[in-house]
């Protein structure tokens, strides 16, 4: 079990990691929601606190005070149990409380918090603290994403960092990697490091014999794609797909601009043009699969990318798997309101696998599945592809 110590150096590492990655914004940017799955940076400021003062200060801390009656109800997000809320699609609706109330919000909960840490009851509560500080790490990379469409979707297309560098380059030929046939044990089973429920339950699965990439799909392999007219072809797309295809006008990756005939791509640097053999990002699961079927290829299962995941380099996105998101033999969702954290999202959402730019250190690992409806891109989402 982690020691005080390093508990309370990970939570404030943590919180001031998340307001770093908020310095380069104006105080207008706080606010904008342009659609409804990507929150204002002042919720994300707010709700990561809340989350905190919750779960923990408000039914565990004696005589702790509230900063604000309202606060639960204007940050929680989707925990019915917990109680009412402003509906997702309201909050870059909520010019106040302002972002300066926000952050003062935040250091009295860090400062509460930080006492408390050093009782002896908050070492009964060490389980919930971590998902607390990785729920907020969980934050951070929506931050930067959330950012990124809000910066993206501005007409003057302006840069967040000029030192966050998204597309890493692997410099090594593709190769395929063969996996033999054979039982694999899948899931998360080190008791001394931190995971989600929905990775514990070490289990056995049989996997017929595969292949896969050694290296993930570039931004040349994507540009032939389209080049072939793959947006065109129905034969290469579910129905969903191309239902959706026709009614969001979709013809290219998210942030890609054709300008006087050349590829070019917004980035947290600003508009650049578009690195070729970098991997490809910002791409649906239905754009995935349909680049997979046009290669004559597939989209590897989260069981046969666990399997193989030492065989390759992987971090820079997050890959879409082939798999449902479902719970392992055995699930069991903790009591209470924490148990609203990832059960209840075990429908009509696809694993991804990996981790992406936008992760923080200390938060992924092999067992890790993400997980998201099939139609959104706003993550640092890629593709390998398996046969």
């Amino acid at each position: 079990m982690i020691e005080t110590e390093n508990l309370v150096s990970l939570f404030l590492e943590t919180r001031k990691h998340t307001e770093a990655i908020c310095k380069p914004l104006e105080i207008e940017d706080y606010v904008v929601q342009p659609i409804v799955d990507v929150s204002p940076p002042k919720w994300h400021l707010g709700h990561t606190t809340w989350f905190f003062e919750e779960f923990i200060l408000k039914p565990h801390k004696p005589g702790y005070t509230l900063f604000h009656e309202d606060f639960a109800f204007v940050f929680n997000s989707y925990y019915e149990s917990v109680g009412k809320r402003v509906v997702r699609s309201d909050r870059g609706n909520l010019s106040r409380p302002g972002v300066a109330k926000v952050y003062d919000y935040r250091h009295y909960v860090t400062a509460e918090l930080e006492a408390f840490l050093k009782t002896e009851k908050a070492s009964e509560l060490t389980e919930v603290l971590l998902i607390g500080i990785h729920h907020e790490k969980q934050h951070q990379e929506l931050l930067m994403t959330d950012i990124k469409y809000i910066l993206g979707h501005n007409p003057l297309l302006p840069p967040y960092s000029s030192s966050f560098s998204e597309n890493p380059i692997e410099k090594a030929p593709a190769a395929w990697i063969s996996m033999e046939e054979g039982i694999y044990e899948i899931g998360h089973d080190t008791a001394n490091e931190f995971c989600y429920d929905n990775e514990l339950g070490v289990h056995k699965v049989y996997l017929q014999p595969y292949s896969i990439s050694s290296k993930l799909v570039t931004n040349k392999d994507y540009i032939d794609f389209i080049a072939s007219e793959g947006y065109k072809d129905p034969l290469l797309w579910h129905a969903e797909a191309w239902d959706w295809l026709q009614q969001e006008k979709i013809t290219q990756p998210m942030y890609w601009h054709s300008i006087d005939g050349e590829w070019c791509q917004y980035t947290l640097k600003g508009l650049q043009k578009l690195e070729k053999e970098a991997p490809i990002t910002h791409i649906s699961y239905f754009e995935a699969f349909a680049y997979a079927q046009w290669k004559g290829c597939r989209l590897p299962t989260e069981f046969e990318w666990e399997a193989a995941q030492h065989n390759f380099n992987w971090g820079s996105r997050w890959e879409w798997t082939e798999s449902a998101y479902l719970p392992y033999p055995g699930y069991t969702k903790a009591p209470g309101a924490i148990g609203e954290y990832n059960g209840k999202f075990m429908v009509n959402q696809k694993v991804l696998r990996g981790g992406s730019v936008a992760t923080p250190k200390k938060h992924t690992r092999p067992t890790y599945r993400n997980f998201f409806q099939t139609n959104l891109r706003w993550q640092f989402t890629g593709i390998r592809l398996a046969k």
